[in-house]
């Protein structure tokens, strides 16, 4: 792929990710017993460290396995 297909690919799946989160702010916000309890015990926290691990390590994951696909094409 040549330089401007990869930065036209980079815009459309940016926009695409911003149009499906403009779609999560249509829901109404009701209350969330149980993120009221984890909140009020101090274990919010807990759980949002947790959910970073995991995506931190989701995402340097992609961005090696990305590396990697990039060198076998640049062997062919």
């Amino acid at each position: 792929m040549n330089a401007c297909m990869k930065r036209f690919n980079r815009i459309a799946f940016t926009v695409l990710l911003m149009l499906c989160s403009t779609l999560l702010w249509a829901q109404q916000a009701q209350p969330v017993e149980m993120a009221d309890t984890l909140r009020r015990d101090g274990k919010i926290y807990t759980v949002v460290i947790g959910l970073v691990v995991v995506l931190t390590g989701f995402i340097v994951f992609l961005i090696v396995v990305d590396k990697k696909v990039e060198q076998l094409g640049k062997n062919d």
